[in-house]
């Protein structure tokens, strides 16, 4: 690394310095060692084994079909312990892996073979398993995926603007479904249900309620159970395949030379046979019961995001506090079961074979959100000596797992918001903040359980769940506003698609001849991808029942073992139903309206004719156009101007959204979380009137346009906070990135400063925060020289990924976000 004559953050010191933290770690780092930065292989075996199953069922009721695959899987597929490891469970192979689902992405598995030489997110297969899945699983799923039936369903008019081929196998980027590349939203499950009761005693509960059924009644022999012999066989399954592993480890311990391991794989061996099936009794139990159960979901399916890990600092405490208190258990060894778990967790890669996926998602995307911090449901501060040791190990073992999140509140201890921000100041981007202010009203004002919405865990990117209350599953329509723009440009078309007409012919922007007739055509752009959107939603709620179940998450879901329902079940009485559609593009947006009603309509410095010649040809020859277009006022800088545009947008969000939530019984609320679908959504943009040039990243989430907030960091929050429409509920979350120089946070008082834009952004109830403490200089040279940064971490969009794995094109959105240099 070159020289600097600036500051640098602890994690490029570390690069800088090549310093060794391995010291006290040994086992995680010989564990990380053998498998990182490798290319992760896929392992067939849950798609074959699930396959073989739902062969010999057809006909019977899904979930029961689901748990018996489940079943069968959890008999035949391999079982591994991963070397030096102090907990058992994988779903696949050693090494960096992932796992198939065909009954998702069946259709797609002719691009098997050449997964290997994409450039996002390669994965290795071996040419026998490519036979295997193309001629023995594929031929299976052909005409009966989901992904399928979805685009056989559509109507024309909305597959037009969804995908780009009859097949539905590449996205428009316009109106874009994402229901077809996983099986559910991101999930969280009642964790401590498992460590306080067992997988034994859950599946007693299930025989009772089974045995409780009127005999004779048609809608509960046939509905109500078969759910219930799935829970049983559920309960079971997991239990055979925990045992499994404990005969592994007794197999092992007998080789096994070494008086140390052979020890630990004896009480391994032990707490396998017990764990899940018995509840918890120490610590080391309680690991290894929560992750059999985390690996176990990844089996079952494909939720987006994975599974997250809920409030480990919360269902772990009591056991931490006991085996303290008995002196069989110190904080560096906790320390060392978890890191075990964070290596474990990395091993596991989530696999898109569908190539829109693949875009949404690049970068090995993860978000096995462990939270930490925030309330308890009496409202009381839940911060504890065990939330400080995460955030510990954050600081010390610089790896991208977990996704650490932390739950903030008005009340939150002085010590937790500073080592908060030393963890921050790391580098890494870790953790992504998440505002208890903003959450908590919001759950309550639709309907949720005050004590409920206090005990809610992070989830995914920055979205938040409420394990035993909320049912809704179905993944949710991704919309890219920028093209509202830019066919209000071009009379209903985008460049990228010729003269095909695929929004509205609003007439010739030229020919507007004031701001509220242009503004008039953009809103009915607008609405007509809303109207769209919401429509392609409602069948995607109407298929999903008939293609997914989840035997897993509904035996630990306290609603569905209620009323002998499964969660994929389209409405579960009580259930509390929270949906989103994206906001793609909102600074691209709102700078354009921005600056075509400031320099066009107000100020006349450009005509709109004007304009639209520099955008057909991306300002070449219009350079000074687009340095005019770059002078309007800009979302992102606490500009009253561009702030109110901003608040407008949103508004005409949600009371489009408002309306329609009433009729489907679903809260469908404004979203504005990319992940990294901002890139490839603006490839098919041609450029746009906040002089933005074509086919380039658009803004993302609700973070200003790329070197467009000028005016620090607070001003991006007051932004955030000008543009949120305060008295309607059908929201859900903002990300909000910001990139900071190190210098800035340079020291204690540098500490302070970022203690105190949490405090502000906490104040006005914002409901998502994470930050990048890096030099752009820095990012520039791993840029032209990835073997010296192999190891950078970037924060990328609700969680972290290495700066090298990344495409060319998402380095490039995160070199060009604005690093704010003082505050």
């Amino acid at each position: 690394m070159t020289n600097y004559d600036c500051c640098l953050s602890p994690q490029e010191e570390r690069i800088a310095n090549s310093v060794d933290t391995r010291e006290g770690r040994e086992r995680v780092y010989e564990m990380l060692d053998s498998f990182h930065m490798t290319t992760p292989f896929i392992d067939i075996e849950r798609a074959r084994f699930f396959t073989e199953s739902m062969k010999k069922t057809e006909g019977q009721p899904l979930v029961l079909r689901w748990a018996k695959a489940l079943k069968n899987c959890a008999e035949k597929m391999s079982v591994y312990i991963t070397p030096k490891s102090l907990i058992a469970g994988r779903s696949g192979k050693l090494g960096r892996y992932g796992i198939l689902y065909p009954e998702i992405d069946g259709d797609f598995y002719s691009i098997l073979k050449d997964l290997d030489k994409r450039e996002k997110s390669p994965f290795k297969i071996t040419p026998e398993e490519v036979d295997i899945v193309v001629n023995e699983i594929a031929p299976y799923w052909e005409g009966k995926t989901y992904h399928e039936h979805l685009n056989g369903a559509m109507p024309d008019d909305l597959r037009g603007v969804t995908y780009d081929d009859d097949h539905g196998l590449k996205s428009k980027f316009v109106v874009s479904e994402t229901s077809s590349y996983r099986s559910a939203l991101q999930w969280v499950h009642d964790y401590d249900k498992v460590l306080k009761r067992g997988f034994n005693d859950i599946k007693r509960e299930a025989l009772e309620k089974m045995a409780e059924l009127d005999a004779e009644s048609p809608v509960q022999t046939w509905e109500k159970r078969p759910f219930y012999e799935a829970m049983v066989i559920i309960c079971d399954a997991i239990v055979l395949w925990a045992r499994r592993h404990a005969d592994l480890a007794r197999e092992q311990a007998e080789a096994e030379t070494d008086k140390i391991r052979k020890a630990e794989l004896l009480a391994m061996a032990d707490r396998c046979e017990r764990m899940p099936a018995e509840p918890a009794k120490d610590f080391r139990d309680a690991i290894q019961s929560q992750w059999f159960v985390q690996m176990f979901s990844r089996i079952e399916q494909k939720a987006s995001a994975i599974i997250s890990n809920g409030r480990m600092d919360q269902y772990l405490l009591p056991f931490y506090e006991q085996d303290i208190k008995a002196g069989i258990l110190t904080p560096e060894q906790a320390k060392e079961l978890l890191e075990n778990m964070w290596v474990e967790m990395a091993q596991f890669i989530d696999l898109y074979i569908n190539p829109t996926g693949n875009e949404f998602n690049e970068g090995y995307a993860h978000w096995e959100a462990v939270t930490i911090g925030g309330q308890t449901p009496d409202g009381d501060d839940a911060t504890n000596e065990l939330t400080y040791l995460f955030l510990e190990s954050k600081r010390e073992f610089p790896l991208n797992y977990p996704d650490l999140a932390t739950r903030i509140h008005s009340n939150s201890p002085e010590r937790f918001l500073a080592e908060i921000a030393e963890t921050i100041k790391d580098g890494s981007g870790f953790p992504k903040l998440i505002n208890d202010e903003e959450i908590i009203p919001l759950y309550t004002a639709k309907g949720a359980p005050l004590d409920q919405a206090m005990d809610y865990s992070v989830s995914g990117c920055t979205e938040a769940r409420m394990p035993n209350c909320e049912t809704y599953t179905s993944g949710c329509v991704y919309i890219n506003f920028a093209t509202a723009m830019e066919m209000t440009m071009h009379n209903g078309r985008m460049l990228k698609y010729g003269e095909e007409v695929v929004g509205l012919e609003t007439g010739e922007a030229g020919e507007f001849k004031s701001w509220d007739e242009f503004y008039e055509a953009y809103l009915k752009q607008h609405n007509n991808l809303l109207v769209k959107a919401f429509r392609q939603q409602y069948i995607v709620d109407s298929l999903r029942p008939e293609h997914f179940a989840s035997p897993l998450a509904s035996v630990l879901h306290d609603l569905c073992m209620k009323e002998g329902m499964d969660l994929q079940s389209q409405t579960i009485p009580g259930g509390l139903e929270y949906s989103y559609f994206e906001f793609l593009g909102y600074g691209t947006v709102v700078d354009s309206l921005s600056a075509i009603k400031k320099l066009v309509f107000e100020d006349k410095k450009l005509t709109m004719q004007e304009v639209v010649d520099a955008l057909k040809v991306n300002f070449e020859g219009h350079e000074e156009t687009r340095e005019i277009l770059r002078s309007a006022p800009c979302y992102g800088n606490n500009d009253s101007y561009a702030d109110a545009i901003a608040k407008k947008i949103d508004c005409v969000c949600q009371e489009y959204a408002h309306k329609y939530s009433e009729e489907r019984g679903v809260n469908l609320d404004v979203r504005y979380v990319p992940i990294t679908s901002h890139v490839p959504f603006g490839k098919v943009v041609s450029a746009t009137p906040n002089g933005r040039e074509a086919w380039t990243a658009l803004s993302d989430g609700a973070s200003a346009s790329h070197g467009a907030d000028q005016k620090g960091p607070t001003a991006v929050l007051m932004s955030n906070y000008h543009s949120k429409n305060r008295g309607m509920k059908n929201r859900a979350s903002r990300l909000l990135n910001v990139k900071l120089s190190p210098k800035v946070v340079e020291g204690e008082a540098g500490t302070q400063k970022l203690v105190d834009l949490i405090r502000t952004w906490c104040d006005l109830h914002l409901w998502h925060l994470q930050f990048n403490i890096i030099n752009k200089k820095t990012l520039l040279e791993a840029q032209a020289n990835p073997d010296k940064y192999r190891s950078l971490l970037v924060r990328i969009a609700g969680y972290s990924a290495y700066f090298c794995d990344l495409s060319r094109d998402l380095q490039n959105d995160i070199i060009n976000r604005t690093e704010h240099v003082q505050m």
